[in-house]
């Protein structure tokens, strides 16, 4: 194995948390490693999304997660059947504002510098990562305080409640890194956890392969499955589909559903993890940038000029299921009416472009990442659109810079694949919030206030409601042009067997849920 006495990551840049699901538009630079596949006590994955830093604080999750999962715990985890369980954190409990949260910890773990876990670091971590520059920090934009009582428990003080508060300490905002590290001048290439593994410094390569060993201190080896863990980090989707062919991987996503069948041919099985959707954000919707995005018409002929199906079966091999609704079938707000609301019409798409003042058309800007997703995808879209009138003004951005040039924001409109959140109220922090992630032009309208604060602070049943009832607007008001719910995704050799979690998971199973096959 190379040597790299000397890690150096690349500095943090903007991403997503996203999952889905992932997000299957990211393929980062990278290359493989020479090794061959693993060995019985060996777990080797496949991504093709560089790691940005190791820092807790800083972290970003969804497809970055196996890196950082194999080195640090969270406070809470999600079980197999998608509901909160314990962790680092083993008990909690909300006073009757749902504004204050108690958090009972563990007293018998330690980081890998040997210092405890207590209450005083956690409260410090959470506060870091409140106050620190990942893009999901705002997950605990709601914390106004964190407090220790005594060395085990501590106390969170909401500004409002936030019913997806506890799902975030599942994931980048619960990860512990020891308060001892936070001044090391390697913090970023140098995790100090108290996770299941710890990373081999020396044989690590940044930028090519990441190589970690089982924590023989870990307080809970029940979730430890391998002497040893290896994250092979590719080029592309075509480099990951090739480690599969010639078996060099265990387990990785596929990033791109035209992987499928050549994936279970070389004899992978494929499973499936937190669903997501592929289609249009238009994210312009006040008309900043597009004028036209700005007119619900112009918005709802986007979404009658594409044939989903059509879509669906071209690039996807159709292996999934068409949608226009940005909620998951395990949502109280999933209607499936919904999912053909707008049924390929592109004349109907043609009367509604005239009607707000458009019958010639007019010229939309939106990035490429061809690279990552294959020209046949921004074809396809883009002969869609000009068949109603809707000239694609194409810029190639380079994959390394693409989500910053959509959260920037730098194009009125965009194809991305985003994850559909189990929770109703993650999934509206994620892309509908005034300050969500991929709402980057703050976009506000009253009606959909009115309802994300019902679903925020009403009863279950007025909660469900006012999310049935979100849903359908925002499809009515066309805040997205969806096309579909891609197929499985995650890749696995007979070598392995995933746990799948139902109603979320991520674009990665986690780690204990990867387990040596027939083990």
């Amino acid at each position: 194995m190379r040597k790299a006495p000397t890690m150096k990551l690349t500095p943090p840049r903007l991403t997503t948390a996203v999952a889905a699901a992932a997000v299957a538009a990211i393929a980062l630079s990278g290359c493989a490693d020479d090794a061959s596949s693993s060995s019985s006590d060996t777990l080797t994955l496949g991504t093709i999304v560089q790691l940005h830093t190791f820092q807790a604080s800083e972290a970003n999750f969804s497809q970055e997660s196996a890196y950082l999962s194999a080195v640090y715990d969270t406070l809470l985890q999600v079980d197999a059947d998608g509901e909160l369980a314990p962790a680092l954190v083993t008990e909690w409990s909300w006073d009757d504002s749902k504004t204050v949260v108690t958090l009972e910890l563990r007293t018998d773990v330690t980081f890998s510098d040997g210092s405890p876990f207590n209450a005083d670091v956690a409260v410090a971590n959470l506060t870091r990562f409140r106050d620190g520059t990942s893009t999901n920090a705002s997950q605990l934009a709601d914390m106004v305080s964190a407090e220790a009582d005594g060395d085990s428990t501590v106390v969170l003080t909401l500004e409002a409640p936030n019913p997806a508060f506890l799902t975030y300490l599942t994931q980048n905002a619960g990860l512990q890194e020891s308060a001892e590290a936070f001044d090391n001048p390697d913090i970023q290439t140098v995790p100090v956890g108290s996770g299941p593994y710890l990373l081999d410094t020396e044989t690590t390569v940044e930028g090519s392969t990441y190589y970690y060993d089982k924590n023989p201190d870990y307080w809970n080896p029940d979730q430890q499955h391998y002497e040893h863990l290896v994250i092979k980090l590719f080029s592309d989707s075509t480099a990951v589909l090739n480690a599969i062919k010639a078996g060099e991987v265990d387990g990785t996503p596929l990033f791109t559903t035209e992987d499928n069948v050549p994936a279970e041919a070389a004899g992978y099985t494929l499973s499936g993890q937190q669903p997501g959707w592929n289609g249009l954000t238009l994210a312009d919707r006040d008309g900043t940038m597009s004028e036209p995005l700005g007119d619900v018409r112009v918005r709802q002929a986007i979404n009658y000029a594409f044939d989903r199906q059509a879509l669906l079966d071209a690039v996807a091999g159709g292996q999934g299921e068409v949608t226009e609704q940005m909620f998951p079938p395990s949502s109280a707000a999933y209607d499936v009416s919904l999912d053909s609301y707008y049924d390929y019409d592109p004349e109907k798409a043609k009367e509604l472009l005239a009607d707000a003042g458009y019958p010639d058309g007019f010229t939309l800007s939106m990035p490429t990442a061809r690279a990552a997703l294959g020209a046949s995808l921004y074809d396809l879209v883009a002969d869609q659109l000009a068949d109603v009138g809707i000239a694609v003004e194409e810029t190639e951005v380079p994959i390394g810079d693409f989500f910053t040039a959509l959260l920037t924001p730098k194009f009125p409109a965009y194809y991305m694949q985003l994850q559909k959140d189990p929770a109703d109220w993650q999934l509206a922090q994620f892309i509908l919030t005034p300050n969500a992630t991929w709402n980057p032009f703050h976009s506000t309208d009253p009606t959909v206030a009115d309802y994300l604060q019902k679903i925020q602070l009403g009863n279950q049943d007025e909660a469900d409601q006012a999310a049935a009832d979100l849903n359908r607007y925002l499809v009515e008001q066309a805040w997205f042009a969806p096309f579909y719910a891609p197929g499985y995704r995650y890749a696995s050799s007979p070598d392995i067997e995933i746990i799948t979690m139902e109603g979320g998971g991520g674009a990665m199973p986690a780690l204990w849920n990867i387990l040596p096959a027939g083990g």
